[in-house]
This record gives C-alpha cells, structure tokens and sequence, in this order.
C-alpha cells in the first residue's frame, strides 16, 4: 500500500485551510481496511477516514495518518413492492449518486440534490434538506468495525440517527469505518415540497404540471446555486450551523416578539428555528474577521474569502454564537468538525 508522507490538505478540504497530513492513503478498494490496520502507519486514535473533506475544519497539521477513502461503485441488491434497494460505496460522490437514482427512475434523494460530499459521509451527518434527512432512505450501512476487526451491517435503528447526528458522531465515534451505504428508494415518486421557496420554484418552473423527481432536483439545485457559494471558487463547508430546536414555549415567546421568524414544529413538540435567519437578523452577512467571511448571500454560510487560517474561522464563528445568543437567547452549534 502507498503510503505517502507530508501531504497537502488544501486541495482536500472544501474550506481550503491550510493543513499538512504526516501519513497519507488513497484507499480504492474497502476491503483492503484489515491491512491499512495492519500498516505500522496507522494508529487508531490519530486516523482520519476522510471522504469529501466537506464537513471538516484543519486547525493545523494533522500529526497521523489520513485515509482518503476513494472505493467506487453502485449495485442493485434488490426490488419489491415499488421498492428499489441500492449500495453505494462511500467513495461515491453524493450528488453524483443521487443523479445516477434519477436516471434510474427513482426517487428518494431528490431533496438532497447539490450537498457536497460523498456517499460515506451521509450516514455520519444523517444529511437532510428541504424537508428530508437521508435517515429516512437509508436500509442500513456496511462498515468495518475497528473493534472487531471484522465488516458488520449495522441496521437503520442500529445506526441511532436524529437530526444532524447518528452513532457514529457519538456513542460508537471512531468505532466504525463506513464502507458503503444500502439505501432503499422508490419507483413512486411522492412529492415532498413543504418548505416555501422549493414549492415557490417548482410552481414558476412547472406551471400546472405535476412537479416529477427530476423537477424537484433541478429546483433545489436552482435554490442552492443561487445562495450557496461553489466551494471550488469560494472555500465553505456549506452550512455552517445546525438550525438549533427550542422548546415550544421558548419559541413561542419569540414569535411574540418576532412574529415573522421561520419556525417548523417537530413531532415531539419541539420547534426548529432557522439558523441562517436569526444570523441574517444580527445584521451580520458580508462580516469578516481576517480572511473568513459570512457570505453576503447566505447568512448560514461562512467562506473563506482572502486565505482564511483557522484562528480567523474559530474566531467568525464564537462571534456569531454570541450575538444570536445576546439578542434572541439562542445557542447556535456548529455542523463541521474540526481536526488537528
């Protein structure tokens, strides 16, 4: 296996933080992870299984060893009842992927069109937007268990998604290496378009005809582009924040004060606000420390807009939490990690 030394991070971060990895492995193939564990390179505690690099912020070098994680390859495991089951490797470019599902006449991931990433990835943030969260297409997730040393299947409810997070952010974190993602789409498309400005879209691009799977990609697509900077021409890890979730009381004494702030109730009674409004509303798009901006198009999202180091981001970003803090009591929580 190639193991290279002192490699440039840059290129594999959407940020572009400059960062350095002392070890580094292109993986291709993922049953080959017995032997990356088996490399005198590797230890445990300082691997980094990096994908698209989309959700990861360097505060410096990264003293071990990182595994790009490079397998490819998309098969159908089975039909039945309007069902289609497919794998994907956790090489696979996401928005690849759900454009390989379309073509295929399948819908599912229509919502999550444009999220940067890989396949691999998806299950580790439980991805979701415009109304859907990747937890609910996804049949289960094959991963090498480090413990064990040995590949395992972990089920649906195995993997313990909630919103933004699953097991492998936390109770089983730097237990599991995702090797590929079963998802189970249908050949039935439903339309799922209740947030306004993806129904807004779809109505001036559709008229009166029934919106397909394919509309509803293309509008998302349409809406990204539109408020989310390419990350190859401006660095960003795409949203930033999570939307926090407040109770129903909380969020009703802000509506009282701010009666026009977005806000989508919760089966559980809980309310989640927007984060890039309560941003937009501190007056704060276009604001920069260093070289690391909130975009002036899109408050959600910070760029790197003059060769950004990680002090400027840290920095950007307790400055915005403790203004939404200061002027609407709300506690904003960061979507990327970050890494040394």
């Amino acid at each position: 296996m190639n193991v290279q030394k002192n490699v440039d991070l840059k290129p594999f971060n959407t940020f572009g933080l400059p960062a350095r990895a002392k070890y580094w492995l292109e993986l291709a193939d993922a049953v080959r992870l017995p032997e990356v564990c088996a490399l005198p390179e590797f230890e445990r505690e300082r691997v980094l299984w990096l994908g698209g690099g989309s959700n990861v912020l360097f505060d410096g070098d990264y003293d071990g060893l990182v595994v790009h994680m490079a397998n490819l390859g998309i098969r159908e495991i089975k039909r039945e009842n309007g069902k289609v089951w497919l794998q994907a490797q956790a090489g696979e470019i996401w928005h690849d992927f759900v454009l390989k599902t379309l073509d295929l006449g399948l819908s599912g991931l229509e919502n999550l069109s444009l999220i940067p990433g890989t396949v691999g990835a998806s299950p580790v943030q439980n991805i979701g937007a415009y109304g859907v969260e990747v937890k609910e297409v996804i049949d289960s997730v094959h991963c090498f268990d480090l413990d064990s040393g040995r590949f395992v299947e972990l089920s649906n409810a195995e993997c313990e998604f909630a919103y933004r997070e699953s097991i492998f952010k936390q109770s089983a974190k730097g237990r599991y290496v995702i090797a590929a993602v079963t998802f189970v789409l249908n050949e039935n498309f439903v339309l799922k378009a209740r947030y306004g400005d993806l129904a807004a879209v779809l109505q001036t691009n559709c008229g009166d005809r029934v919106p397909g799977a394919r509309d509803v990609s293309q509008a998302v697509c349409q809406i990204r582009s539109s408020k989310l900077p390419d990350p190859a021409v401006l660095g960003n890890v795409g949203s930033f924040f999570k939307n926090p979730v407040v109770s129903a009381s909380d969020a009703a004494d802000l509506l009282a004060e701010y009666p026009d702030m977005p806000h989508y109730p919760q089966a559980d009674g809980s309310v989640k606000l927007a984060a890039g409004w309560l941003i937009d509303q501190c007056g704060l798009k276009g604001y920069r420390i260093g070289g690391a901006a909130v975009h002036d198009k899109q408050a959600l999202v910070l760029v790197n807009q003059d060769n950004a180091c990680a002090e400027n981001v840290k920095d950007l970003e307790k400055y915005i939490q403790d203004c939404v803090k200061k002027r609407f009591g709300v506690v904003l929580q960061a979507e990327p990690n970050w890494l040394r």
